[in-house]
């Protein structure tokens, strides 16, 4: 219990509380013991009307696999889908085949594309859900190492009412042949453990590029930028860190992970690594301690 004041004057307690509380409490065995829980229950609902779909794409330096991407999208049935490409300074005429495709293309999907005047996958992914018009939002990868027919398993398990936040497992199944540098897949585990365990749920793979939310939940998740600040390179710590703390229910999808057809991989190991190591440490010191965000004067 914290203490205040007792007999007019300042107690120390109140300080050995606060940090028993939030710097004790959260180590590994010591939290164990606690007589404590917190459980965020909701009825479990099927979605009888198909939710409409916004399918958003960044392409950096991926020409020569958006059209074959583009056609392997499967068929949500009876409802309205669009594909959102993003496409951020590539050198390989990716801005212009997105305008081939959009120009050609007769189906059923509306297509539009954007260019980020920002950097980087993060960046990307907010502009095209300042742009997303569905009811769901799904984030996926131009690279076709996740295969795009597996976004109706995605769609499914939200109208089963399996989750609110779908997250892509690819470590659920055995990866295709030189999918992921052994070096990538132990930091994969390791921000994976790390992140499940700052935020007391169970995540098996927290960098998939795969994502389906709904768009309502979006606008309480972004508010979380003014405080974490624009540490995110990929984008996927700034959606799962909010929609963990907001109760939202997160559930793993298992995808199958391919090997990458065409170009080369945008992910720079070690600085990367590095930015999203920061992350989560600013995440462990805000959400599993407990400690506020500095707030600067007259804000």
């Amino acid at each position: 219990v914290r203490c205040g004041r007792v007999g007019g004057s300042s107690c120390g307690l109140g300080y050995l509380s606060q940090l028993f509380k939030n710097w004790l409490g959260a180590l590994p065995c010591v939290r164990y013991s606690s007589v404590g829980q917190v459980a965020i229950l909701r009825p479990r609902k099927k979605t009888t009307v198909p939710p409409s779909l916004s399918i958003i794409i960044p392409a950096r330096n991926e020409r020569g696999t958006l059209e074959h991407l583009l056609r392997r999208i499967p068929t949500f049935e009876g409802a309205k889908v669009e594909v959102i490409f993003v496409e951020g300074h590539s050198t390989d005429g990716t801005w212009d085949g997105i305008q081939s495709i959009i120009l050609s293309y007769g189906g059923p999907m509306q297509i539009r594309a954007f260019q980020q005047s920002g950097s980087g996958k993060g960046d990307a992914v907010r502009l095209g859900l300042e742009h997303a018009q569905g009811d769901l939002v799904a984030i996926l990868d131009a690279d076709s190492t996740m295969p795009p027919e597996e976004l109706l398993e995605f769609y499914e398990a939200y109208r089963r009412g399996d989750g609110d936040f779908l997250n892509g497992n690819r470590f659920h199944f055995r990866m295709e042949r030189g999918a992921m540098r052994p070096l990538n897949k132990l930091g994969n585990i390791f921000f994976s453990r790390a992140v499940s365990f700052t935020l007391e749920c169970s995540l098996g793979d927290t960098l998939c590029g795969t994502k389906v939310f709904r768009r309502v939940d979006y606008d309480r998740m972004r508010r979380w930028r003014k405080d974490f600040g624009d540490l995110d390179p990929f984008g996927d710590f700034e959606l799962l860190f909010p929609a963990a703390v907001l109760g939202l229910g997160i559930s793993d999808v298992p995808v199958h992970y391919k090997a990458r057809i065409y170009g080369a991989t945008n992910i720079h190991r070690f600085r990367h690594g590095l930015q999203l190591l920061w992350m989560l440490c600013v995440a462990f010191w805000r959400i599993k301690i407990g400690m506020p965000p500095r707030r600067h004067h007259g804000s």
